[in-house]
């Protein structure tokens, strides 16, 4: 059984009263039945996760003392995925995709393949991406997840080895308290485990969500802000039709962490945790 993977906060609990207080003001833009995030709740996750970097396990991907760093794209994928696969290819730099199938993304499945033929990781994100939908209760959740693997198998085959997820919203986000009461993500994170999966955040964030667009420059100096020079490092950004900037930024953001020192690699590489399971009950915020 895997070990779910979280960035844990030294003081936790004053962080997660912190972040409960601020994720109860977020507001969900909404689409037809996909909701996503705002910049605002992104950001606050972002900060209380770059905080606890250092308690992260010690080992690397690569060789020893060297910093890496895991670039991650979600809701894709859209119209946006092909010019970040094609940074991605013209650096030579692997990333995640935790992918959505929503209707806005249907026309785009295809484009799943080239991901993976290119040596990117699937990761499991959503299927609607409707916190309505998947935190109604947690045979929901699950539910949207294995119509999810049912949708893209066609693109990237066997699902059975796509074992990393993230959780809309975040695995400590307050929205899905609304919908499935405030033990939902405990039961969630309890059940992730139980069932194999990985779940990742991250303590980097491009705050590319929906909302105002930013230049290019502007996101790269939000992913650099949180990085910090922390030993390893998870980069949240977006692979939807409103972000084509982060496309933009992606060649500066590569050549950025490089100067300082980081290597890239998938999450599936990212160390498993210790033979001695951690306690996910009251973890940290995120997407």
């Amino acid at each position: 059984m895997f070990c779910s993977f979280r960035i844990r906060k030294r003081h936790l609990l004053t962080a997660l009263c912190a972040v409960s207080a601020l994720a109860v003001s977020v507001s969900l833009l909404k689409g037809g039945g996909t909701e996503y995030c705002t910049n605002e709740m992104l950001a606050t996750a972002a900060k209380a996760n770059s905080e606890v970097a250092e308690s992260a396990p010690t080992q690397d991907t690569g060789a020893e003392g060297e910093k890496v760093a895991y670039l991650t794209f979600d809701d894709g994928p859209s119209e946006t995925t092909e010019l970040v696969l094609d940074v991605l290819k013209e650096y030579g730099v692997r990333a995640t995709f935790f992918v959505c199938a929503a209707e806005n993304n249907e026309n785009y499945l295809p484009t799943l393949t080239r991901t993976v033929a290119e040596g990117h990781q699937i990761g499991l994100h959503s299927s609607s991406h409707s916190y309505k939908k998947i935190y109604s209760s947690p045979e929901s959740y699950w539910n949207d997840i294995e119509e999810l693997k049912e949708k893209i198998a066609p693109y990237v085959g066997d699902t059975s080895h796509l074992t990393c997820l993230r959780f809309p919203g975040g695995s400590t986000n307050s929205v899905s308290h609304k919908y499935g009461g405030s033990g939902i993500m405990k039961t969630l994170k309890q059940q992730a485990e139980e069932k194999g999966y990985r779940y990742f955040d991250w303590n980097s964030c491009a705050d590319d969500a929906v909302g105002e667009k930013k230049s290019p420059e502007t996101l790269l100096r939000h992913v650099m802000r949180d990085v910090d020079n922390r030993k390893r490092v998870i980069v949240l950004m977006h692979d939807t039709k409103a972000t084509k900037t982060t496309a933009q930024a992606l060649p500066a953001i590569i050549e950025s962490l490089r100067k300082e020192g980081y290597v890239f690699d998938v999450l599936e590489n990212y160390p498993p945790k210790s033979a001695t399971p951690v306690v996910t009950t009251e973890s940290q915020p995120p997407v």
